[in-house]
Order: structure tokens, then C-alpha cells, then sequence
């Protein structure tokens, strides 16, 4: 197979992305190794970072093994978080500027010193943040190729939108438990009501820093990671109001009309 020309699609891929319509190739029966997926995924971040956006931060997604056979991965994925896509807690956004935007509540981190991938454990990780703050993953739910799709999720950045984040709290020194609740319009839609810190908050992040090692990047002092959802992306649909809320780590609320 010829080689893609990854600089054409990277355009067309990041039109798409403005005109709030992701992945229209892929719909049109574009095929891509894993490596490939990852190449056009660099491509349209050069292109971002062009015209002036800013790298702040990865996220990590499908951590689950139920998430990665669905999309005929064996591992995680990682995606890039822009300074264009921030948003405060409170935020007022709107569902035209995405497409089907669907939720996903996490746990992110903002980095204290630079990681070495060399030595980076789980406890060695934990103790390298800031600060750990309940967030609201927005998403792109839209996905338009033939399955299994996990290269049209990673060249599509993995269907990341932006994120809404709470204030948070330092990150604790010693191990403890927490629940993390998702709620539409003030009724549950999902919820777990024993989470491990650092255990499972931090369960993929030595895979994502190997992984951006191999990359040639590293995890930097005041760079934010998402440190991955522990269940699927939920489709907003014609709920406005939505609240990610942590008894340890403290809340973040959105309004998307």
C-alpha cells in the first residue's frame, strides 16, 4: 500500500474538526495502520501549533480492555489537550460547537516537576503533581468508519473536544479512597464508589509515559493529564447541565445548552 499523504489529510482532517463535522474521511473508507493513525494525528497537531494553539497536556483513553477489544486495540490510547479547549468550572458552552458531544468525568492532574520516563512508577508519578481535580471530558461522539475503529480514534485525537476542570485539591501523600459521581441535570448517569489513589486514578499513566518517551516527548512541570475515564463516553443529548463530583477531590459543574 502507498504511503498516505498524511499532510492532505491532516488538512482536511482539521477543516473538518472547525466545521464542527470530525472524520469525514474515514467515512469514506479511509484505512489506516495503528502507526499511521498516530502519524496523522502528530500532522494535524503540527497544524494546530502552527496557526497558535498551544500544547497544555495529554489525556489517556480507553483504559478499560472492554474499550480497546470494542475498537480492535490491545492497549490505551493518548491524545493531546489544547489551550483553545480549556474551560473553567461554571463554563457556559454550546452544543453547536460540537458534534454529538458526549461526557466523560475523570480525575486530571497538573505536574509539579518534569517526569523521567526512565524511573516513572505509579508512586513515583504521584508524587511528581500538583494538584488533582475532578473534570468534564467533552467529546466529538462521532465515529463514522467501518469497525473495528481504533485507528480512526487515534488520528481523530481520540474523539477529544475539550474539558471543563474543578479547582481540586493538592494531591494527597498517602493512599486513599473516593467515589466520583456523573450527573445530568441532577440525576446519576454514572458512578463508582470506591476509586484507589493512586492505584486506579493513576493505573495507565507508566504506559502513556512510555509510550510519549517513544514519541520523543516528556510529561512537563505544569503540563495537565487526563488520567482516563472509567466508563464510556455518554451522549448528552437534550440534558443541559452537567456535574462531575468527587467527595475527596471536590466538583465541576458545565452548562451546555
Amino acid at each position: 500500500m502507498p504511503e498516505p499523504d498524511f499532510a492532505a489529510l491532516a488538512e482536511r482532517m482539521l477543516r473538518d474538526y472547525d466545521a464542527r463535522d470530525p472524520g469525514t474521511v474515514f467515512g469514506e473508507g479511509l484505512r489506516l495502520s495503528v502507526d499511521d493513525a498516530w502519524k496523522l494525528q502528530a500532522a494535524v497537531a503540527d497544524l494546530r501549533e502552527q496557526r497558535g494553539e498551544q500544547l497544555v497536556g495529554y489525556k489517556i483513553g480507553a483504559i478499560n480492555p472492554a474499550n480497546q477489544r470494542s475498537t480492535g486495540l490491545s492497549h490505551p490510547v493518548w491524545a493531546r489537550l489544547w489551550s483553545t479547549e480549556q474551560h473553567v468550572n461554571g463554563a457556559k458552552l454550546s452544543k453547536r460547537d460540537f458534534a454529538n458531544i458526549a461526557i466523560e468525568g475523570e480525575f486530571a492532574v497538573t505536574l509539579g516537576r518534569d517526569i523521567n520516563p526512565d524511573s516513572v512508577t505509579i508512586d513515583t508519578f504521584s508524587k511528581s503533581i500538583d494538584r488533582i481535580f475532578p473534570v468534564i471530558e467533552l467529546h466529538n461522539l462521532m465515529m463514522r468508519g467501518e469497525p473495528p475503529r481504533g485507528h480512526e480514534l487515534i488520528a481523530n485525537n481520540a474523539i477529544h473536544a475539550g474539558v471543563v476542570r474543578g479547582v481540586g485539591s493538592p494531591a494527597p501523600a498517602t493512599s486513599l479512597s473516593t467515589d466520583l459521581v456523573v450527573l445530568f441535570d441532577g440525576e446519576v448517569v454514572d458512578s463508582w464508589p470506591s476509586l484507589s489513589w493512586p492505584r486506579d486514578i493513576l493505573r495507565a499513566v507508566v504506559w502513556m509515559v512510555g509510550k510519549l518517551a517513544a514519541d520523543g516527548r516528556r510529561i512537563r512541570k505544569g503540563e495537565t493529564l487526563l488520567t482516563g475515564a472509567f466508563g464510556p463516553a455518554l451522549p448528552l443529548g437534550e440534558k443541559t447541565h452537567v456535574e462531575v463530583v468527587s467527595s475527596a477531590f471536590g466538583y465541576v459543574e458545565a452548562t451546555i445548552t
